[in-house]
């Protein structure tokens, strides 16, 4: 990373530049510049290393001319929420800076994010709308594009109704984007609205959520300098969030943490281990349970810790006991005494963390997974602490906020679901007609039932018709900022890409969906602004807000996804109902700061509703007052507030709640961001109490749990006295009635919210966390082995689930498990494969891979193979070879990296790239110009079917292959 050396606490910020000599230069001028300027390089893997990659050259400095303005915006990767200072001058960005001044970053950048002006220059972006005929790709107008798909769209709807289209949004989204995307799929009809959430962190929000209350992370990165012990497991923050580790890093050095990382592969993160645990790809919950044995076996637990706050862990006790030392190291190969060890630090030294990302997550036990993570710290009573906690860490710029605002299949904005009441709420929200909402769509049942995920949006499209549940199969799909690389069952995915009658792609690169199988008419690429080009905010993952000003206006003809949103509704007929209360700027773009003030009005469920636009502005105008540890603010205007709001930030903005930095922590009071567990689940569960026990926030009226409140608990209290007139009547008139109904999450007025507050009551209750969480399948969590497991001696103990239909779709885990071992594909695939980061790429790569600067750092596809399996087979270091998957005769070709990073019988393989398609080069598919300097195949062509039965997950951390020299 990129850091001066200073005081954490040391403010300021370097004159930009001084001395420099600078020339005048138009916006104008720039562009056409740059547009000549593209770096035409090959990246085939398949070809001689030689010449693949020219060296960036540093931009010319540009001499005096119009002064230079400084505009804040956010790092669009990952969600650590880095500040960038853009230097612009004349309209073009000529420089940028990490904000010394940022509580978050703190000076740094990491490889990425020192790119980012890079995107702004547009050397390989889409430059005006495309349109594919005859297999060309043809210039055509926006008010052309956007008559013809709006046809297309209408035609469809028509003849197979609007499930019929799937709505593919963003990680990359701005907030007030997400949720209009969202908005823009129940106007339309669906809930088949998804974005890359579903393949990252779908089974982290549901376990976490199941648990605790929340589906979010609990602390936040600067937290983790309080922690004593820091355990890692599935996450690689050293090379997915790299300016995180000068967080973990500092708590280390400051308190002599124990530092752990458990991963089946020795990463970069790893390397700064004081503890290294190697295990079995698709064993976490042995490895958890064996730790967790320890502690029941050693009476470690924080006992008074789960009698007050703690629901069902002697059903966890229960399973835990089946998991000796001898059976975890049978099933995971980790050695008992080993994680001994590791139960006596995180039970010894705390505050201890447990900090996850996608290792954790992207398997059939991934929900799972995720619960047996938070049930270990509740067993230690590290929730609700500093220095402790849940620690998610989230992988896209906005993935948090754009799962908080409704880019999901289960649930509207804010996690309401999909229940009528939740409809109503919204429409309320929207003041749109429930009536009229209801008939936007095929029956109030669809309504009312979860969409097709994206991992399986090509199964609506090929399966037979019988198989999809729904009128009709998906034949349309409007994908906004997601990459067509993402999923598993690649060739199956390129099937559906084929059969579809019409794709439209809203980015500012073509994305590998343009360039996947052989679409010859009824593809559109529209081109994208990026988040650098708007104005908006973004949700860091420790649910913080930021505010990010634009750097520049659109390039080439780029929109903004609202402004394309609102044509797009306006052609179907909709705008004037969606965008009732959100002011249309001059040239058609609809006001980033009124969707926001939407937001505020209608997601008190999760307290998104005190972060105003002139809060978030303000918070980024005095970021130098937040203390980076706290990240409060103890002077200046700003005083007492935690810094970007994170949420639940309760109450309309004039009420001036902090936010909320740490979940569960009832050491605070709830006016200053303190809070228990969440009361989701009722009172109490077969005569067992599910609420609190004699424990509460600092200065409540209730010393004890109590439940959600409604408008029957105000008045239970006598408390309902206190509502002001205004109030009431906003109560009365959403109940009519049954008044007593309206709860904190759908009373508009927020008196519910104010008068529980004022009483130092949390609105959501104070409850105990479930370590017995009845609704999901596994009400403990249980190992199953993955679908694709190379021990097949363990699936008559351990098998899948059963098979099922859910999300509108048949899963056949089961089938497809059993199926494998009867056919011996574990004797013919001997290695395990799991995928993961780089430094240099993020997500399907085509934005990272398309930058000069990233491109040079890393030139080619590569897979990670064990010295011994490479000598065994004949392979050699930086040699061609073929790596089989089980399904589909899928292939690929990579580059063999020979290294002891991955054990025996494991290979590696990072999931940023594509353009390269089971050896063959797509390059010229892409349109001129556009394509990613850096091409590559797909470890997604060789992945496998299984999915998580709680989320649709599905499973690319662990399935089986083949290689062999090329």
């Amino acid at each position: 990373m990129l850091m001066r050396k200073r005081d954490r606490r040391e403010r300021g910020r370097a004159a930009p530049l001084a001395g420099t000599e600078r020339r005048a230069l138009d916006r104008r001028d720039f562009l056409k510049a740059s547009g000549l300027s593209a770096v035409g390089i090959g990246a085939l893997a398949a070809l001689p290393r030689d010449g693949l990659v020219r060296r960036a050259q540093a931009a010319t400095e540009i001499p005096d001319g119009p002064p230079i303005e400084i505009r804040k915006s956010i790092c669009t990767h990952c969600s650590v929420g880095c500040t960038v200072r853009a230097e612009v001058q004349n309209g073009v960005w000529v420089g940028q800076e990490p904000a010394f001044e940022s509580p978050i970053n703190l000076g740094t950048h990491c490889a990425k994010g020192a790119s980012v002006r890079e995107i702004g220059h547009g050397d390989r972006r889409i430059k005006y709308p495309l349109k594919r005929t005859g297999g060309q790709w043809v210039r055509v107008s926006w008010e052309q594009a956007i008559e013809e798909i709006g046809d297309k769209l209408l035609a469809i709807r028509d003849e197979s109704g609007p499930d019929s289209v799937f709505w593919l949004g963003s990680a990359k989204f701005s907030n007030e984007n997400a949720y209009l995307f969202r908005k823009l799929a129940a106007f339309w009809g669906t809930n088949s609205v998804d974005h890359q959430a579903r393949i990252c962190h779908s089974t982290t929000v549901a376990g976490v959520a199941n648990s605790v209350g929340y589906g979010a992370m609990t602390n936040s990165f600067n937290d983790i300098t309080n922690s004593k012990c820091i355990m890692i497991m599935g996450g690689n923050p050293a090379e997915a969030h790299p300016i995180s580790m000068q967080h973990i890093l500092l708590g280390k050095e400051r308190n002599r943490a124990r530092m752990i990382v458990v991963d089946p592969r020795f990463t970069r993160t790893a390397a700064h281990a004081t503890d290294y645990v190697r295990l079995r790809p698709g064993t976490d919950i042995p490895v958890i349970w064996g730790v967790l044995w320890h502690i029941f076996e050693n009476g470690w637990e924080d006992a008074e810790y789960i009698r007050t706050r703690v629901y069902g862990m002697d059903e966890v006790r229960a399973e835990v006991a089946r998991w000796t030392p001898e059976e975890v190291e049978r099933v995971s190969g980790v050695p008992g005494e080993q994680l001994r060890h590791i139960a006596w630090l995180m039970s010894h030294e705390k505050p201890s963390t447990l900090i996850w990302c996608m290792g954790a997550t992207q398997k059939t036990v991934g929900t799972a997974n995720v619960r047996a993570y938070t049930i270990l710290q509740l067993a230690l009573g590290n929730i609700g602490v500093a220095g402790g906690g849940a620690n998610i860490f989230r992988g896209h710029s906005n993935v948090q906020g754009a799962t908080d605002l409704g880019l999901d299949v289960t649930t509207l904005p804010a996690y309401y679901g999909l229940q009528e009441s939740s409809w109503r709420h919204w429409c309320r929200v929207w003041d749109v007609d429930y009536d009229w909402m209801v008939s936007r769509f095929y029956s109030k049942e669809l309504m009312e039932t979860k969409g097709i995920p994206t991992t399986r949006w090509f199964d609506a499209v090929n399966y037979p018709a019988e198989d999809v549940q729904q009128p009709g199969k998906v034949r349309g799909m409007m994908v906004f900022g997601h990459g067509g690389n993402t999923v598993v069952r690649m060739p199956e995915a390129v099937e559906g890409i084929d059969n579809l009658d019409l794709l439209v792609v809203c980015d500012p690169h073509p994305t590998t969906f343009a360039v996947l199988g052989s679409r010859q008419e009824n593809t559109y690429l529209l081109p994208a602004a990026t988040q650098f080009e708007i104005r908006g905010t973004r949700t860091a993952s420790n649910r913080s807000l930021q505010w990010a000003d634009e750097v520049i206006p659109p390039i080439f003809e780029s929109k903004g996804d609202h402004e394309t949103m609102y044509h797009l509704a306006t052609k179907l007929g909709f705008a004037e109902e969606m965008f009732k209360h959100i002011a249309i700027e001059e040239g058609g773009i609809p006001s980033i700061e009124d969707i926001l003030r939407e937001i505020n009005r209608g997601t008190w469920s999760i307290g998104y509703t005190g972060q105003s636009p002139e809060r978030l502005k303000q918070h980024m105008e005095y970021q130098h007052l937040f203390d980076p540890e706290t990240l409060r603010a103890s002077e200046g205007p700003v005083a007492g507030e935690v810094y970007g709001l994170p949420w639940p930030c309760w109450g309309p903005p004039e009420q001036k709640h902090p936010g909320t930095p740490i979940l569960y922590d009832l050491s605070v009071p709830v006016a200053q961001g303190g809070g228990g567990f969440r009361a989701r689940f009722g009172v109490e569960r077969e005569g067992v109490p599910l609420l609190a026990e004699g424990v509460s926030t600092p200065g409540s009226d209730l010393e004890d749990g109590y439940p959600e409140f409604t408008m029957a608990v105000l008045q239970r209290l006598g408390w309902d006295g206190e509502l002001t007139e205004t109030e009431r009547a906003v109560i009365e008139r959403i109940g009519g009635d049954k008044v007593e109904e309206v709860s904190w999450t759908t009373d508009l007025s927020g008196g519910i919210q104010r008068v529980a507050i004022a009483h130092g009551c949390s609105p959501y209750g104070n409850s105990k966390a479930r370590a017995l969480a009845w609704n999901l399948p596994d009400p403990v969590p249980m190992h199953h082995e993955p679908i694709y497991t190379p021990r097949t001696d363990l699936l008559a103990e351990y098998p899948t689930l059963p098979d099922r239909v859910d999300f509108r779709l048949p899963t056949i885990n089961l089938t497809v498990q059993m199926r494998a071992a009867e056919l011996g594909i574990a004797r013919d695939y001997p290695f395990i494969l799991t995928s993961g980061r780089l430094v240099e790429y993020e997500g399907g790569g085509e934005e990272t891979r398309s930058n000069k600067w990233l491109a040079e750092l890393q030139q080619e596809a590569f897979i990670e193979i064990n010295p011994a399996d490479a000598s065994r087979l004949g392979i050699e270091n930086g040699r061609l070879v073929w790596m089989h998957g089980p399904e589909n005769q899928a292939r690929i070709i990579a580059r063999a990296m020979v290294t002891e990073r991955v054990s025996e019988g494991v290979l590696f393989m990072p999931f940023h790239f594509g353009g390269i398609y089971m050896g063959d080069d797509l390059r010229a598919q892409y349109p001129s110009g556009t394509d990613p300097i850096v091409l590559g195949e797909s470890v997604n062509t060789v992945t496998t079917y299984g999915y998580d039965p709680v989320t649709a997950m599905q499973e690319t951390k662990v399935t089986l292959a083949r290689i062999v020299p090329a």
